[in-house]
């Protein structure tokens, strides 16, 4: 007996013979199995009804490189960072150990009463928001395979309209964290079960401007991460 369903761009199948996942983005696909001649049927009956390139282990995916070593499996995307890096002219920056400094004026929107001059100069808008949207977006696409930086990214996320300077030196700050750990990445390895965990917290109306809380949550299937998040 065999279930099969397809959801979007993934499709899996089960069987008495082990579990075989398709995961399709346009034109390319990816396949995952334990069962490497239940794989081979299925590139046949695909490459008998489509034109398709067999090109081996996978070793490359929109934009992630995947290593494989005695540990288990490297999901890593240093490439992708240090062409960040080079686009947002930060290579030759000095690197920060931690992605982020607090500062309850971050998320303040303007509504608490500035204590200083330099606070009042940094609260000004940025000189230029599409620049500060299109590096959002870069660091939104990053955070796939970097849960450190999924908060730092997730507070100037929430002023795409009008950033201020304060918002973007935030943004830089991430960098120039980026700069100093290109490389990490996210192992996968058998642990030995498949218990389901979670974590989670929260700061209780950390926000100093609205009260809001924010949430952030891991979830871990087998020991491997999966699946994380920060919201306010």
């Amino acid at each position: 007996m065999c279930q099969s369903k397809c959801d979007h761009s993934v499709l899996y199948q089960r069987t008495d013979t082990g579990m075989i996942l398709l995961v399709v983005y346009v034109d390319d696909i990816v396949i995952i199995g334990s069962n490497m001649s239940r794989i081979s049927s299925l590139k046949s009956f695909l490459n008998s009804h489509f034109q398709t390139k067999d090109l081996g282990p996978l070793k490359y995916f929109l934009g992630i490189e995947v290593l494989r070593s005695k540990k288990g499996i490297l999901l890593t995307r240093r490439k992708y960072v240090l062409n960040l890096l080079k686009e947002t002219r930060k290579l030759g920056a000095t690197p920060n150990s931690f992605p982020m400094i607090y500062n309850p004026l971050l998320d303040a929107d303007g509504s608490i009463p500035f204590k200083n001059l330099v606070d009042a100069a940094k609260s000004k808008p940025f000189e230029n928001p599409k620049r500060y949207r299109r590096l959002i977006g870069k660091l939104n696409y990053l955070i796939v395979t970097r849960p450190d930086i999924t908060y730092p990214v997730s507070v100037p996320s929430q002023f795409m309209v009008l950033p201020t300077i304060r918002q973007w030196e935030a943004l830089e700050h991430v960098l120039y964290y980026l700069k100093g750990s290109p490389g990490c990445e996210i192992l996968y390895k058998n642990h030995n079960h498949t218990d389901i965990e979670s974590f989670c917290n929260v700061d209780h109306g950390g926000s100093k401007a609205t009260r809001k809380s924010t949430t952030g949550y891991y979830v871990f299937v087998g020991g491997n991460l999966i699946s994380w998040r920060s919201k306010k």
